[in-house]
């Protein structure tokens, strides 16, 4: 019954919205609906830059919902506070082994709080930071270096943590780095263009190795 109950999730996932990212909902408190334009700029950017065919107006979705298998990708923020209920988590971590993928990015301040309800999802897995030769840093642009640094707040390195079961990467998370802030409008933050280039050219890398593995 279990792996039917698979079969149908991967069967959702890929038959429908093929290429859509909806936006992650969750309780606690925190602000799971910061940086609103950041998602639809990065829509329009990889549309136009690497081929991909991404519904301009993403939707925001709960984690408890079915409607996860609906989507590919699902995109998480937020400075604050997360919860997951055991709910919650079983739902993630369905969606996610089979086959959804799962980009956080923290918005300083999600850190110790999302380490803690990723661990509901996957008790057994740790973070790991992803090498820079992983192939998530050579899509079609190119960071031989790995994550870029788009906002200091810490003075404390850029860094891509991963979840991987079963050796596939379901999680990737963007750590002392805030890549969705660099997707915002330009007035909201008032970054530099060549900055605000290179957090899109990595937010579509992600794109681009999520749809393809």
């Amino acid at each position: 019954m279990k792996q039917t109950l698979v079969l149908v999730f991967i069967f959702l996932i890929f038959s429908t919205n093929a290429q859509d990212v909806a936006i992650l909902k969750y309780n606690g408190g925190g602000d799971w609906y910061a940086n609103p334009t950041a998602i639809p700029n990065l829509i329009e950017f990889s549309n136009t830059n690497i081929g991909t065919n991404i519904s301009k107006n993403p939707q925001a979705v709960n984690i408890n919902s079915e409607d996860l298998f609906n989507f590919p990708v699902l995109f998480m923020t937020g400075h604050g506070n997360v919860f997951f209920s055991d709910d919650d988590a079983n739902n993630l971590r369905n969606y996610l082994i089979s086959g959804g993928f799962l980009h956080i990015s923290d918005n300083y301040g999600l850190d110790k709080f999302i380490r803690r309800e990723l661990k509901k999802v996957f008790p057994s897995l740790e973070l790991k930071e992803i090498p820079n030769n992983h192939p998530i840093y050579n899509q079609t642009f190119k960071f031989p270096n790995g994550i870029p640094k788009i906002h200091e707040h810490n003075k404390k390195p850029a860094q891509g943590f991963g979840l991987f079961h079963e050796g596939r990467l379901v999680v990737f998370y963007d750590f002392e780095t805030d890549l969705s802030d660099g997707w915002e409008d330009e007035i909201i933050h008032n970054n530099p263009k060549k900055v605000r280039e290179k957090a899109l050219k990595m937010g579509a890398n992600i794109l681009e190795y999520a749809f393809t593995n």
